[in-house]
């Protein structure tokens, strides 16, 4: 967190401290972030050491953010966007976190500065998410450099070249974990199905995913080579395969999964 500085008089401005907020919040300071340089916008918010802490963005006084990360739900953004023209410069950056809300909402309230819409993922509490990043025509390098500063400190970053990108982001990356854990269920279930006791399958199926992420990660190989390492000829796992990838299989189910999931995130920003 050393590349860019902030200052009391133009912060680092955190709207909204809850999960995915506090997270961001947690991987800044954890990265060396000066919390004097810091402000946190959040009614629930207790008082924080260094930092300075407000119930609004009205509450400031004499600051122009050089950054704003905007983290609350997209319901409150009535709210919250009259309330940041004042602390919003020409030259301040504002990354959205809050789903469903494009870039043209942002430019309409704040007016020509650079925006980027960002996408994490709920693995980003534990340092493993992955944010889809999407910038305005107003964001140069410096803007896109800060915005990938930030996002990385709950995980890796990724640019996409057009904001209708951030739905495929949402739908992929964004529901992602819910379909690995609904796997995991799925998984689980399918064991008691086939005789395992209920907490011995649950055992199984979750310790299984979770080994394989650590294998996915830690191996250089591809995603398919691992598979095919597993995969024997005429054995076990190719008997389960051939149902899991026959024409009506996981393949055709998750393309549907994120068409609807990115027709649904399309709706919402609509709206």
């Amino acid at each position: 967190m050393t590349k860019f500085t902030y200052t009391k008089e133009a912060p680092l401005l955190l709207v909204g401290a809850g999960n995915m907020g506090g997270a961001l919040m947690a991987g800044w300071l954890s990265a060396g972030l000066d919390a004097s340089g810091l402000v946190v916008v959040d009614p629930a918010m207790p008082a924080m050491d260094g930092a300075t802490v407000v119930a609004s963005a009205d509450d400031l006084s004499g600051v122009t953010a050089a950054t704003v990360i905007v983290a609350v739900k997209p319901q409150m953004m009535d709210v919250v966007l009259p309330s940041l023209k004042a602390v919003v410069g020409g030259e301040s950056l504002v990354i959205s976190i809050a789903a469903g809300t494009p870039i043209l909402r942002f430019e309409a309230e704040l007016g020509d500065v650079p925006v980027v819409r960002a996408m994490p993922n709920t693995p980003a509490a534990i340092g493993k998410g992955i944010t889809g990043l999407a910038a305005n025509a107003r964001c140069r390098d410096i803007h896109k450099a800060q915005a990938e500063m930030l996002l990385s400190a709950v995980g890796e970053t990724l640019w996409v070249d057009t904001e209708a990108l951030i739905d495929v982001v949402t739908a992929t990356s964004g529901s992602g974990p819910a379909y690995v854990f609904y796997l995991v269920e799925s998984l689980a279930a399918a064991s008691v199905a086939a005789g395992m006791e209920q907490d011995a399958a649950m055992q199984l199926a979750r310790s299984t995913i979770i080994g394989a992420a650590g294998l996915l990660e830690a191996s250089d190989v591809s995603v398919a080579e691992l598979r095919r390492n597993v995969t024997s000829p005429n054995g076990t796992t190719a008997a389960a395969l051939d149902v899991l990838m026959a024409e009506d299989g996981m393949a055709r189910s998750l393309r549907r999964a994120v068409r609807a999931a990115k027709d649904r995130a399309g709706e919402l920003a609509k709206n």
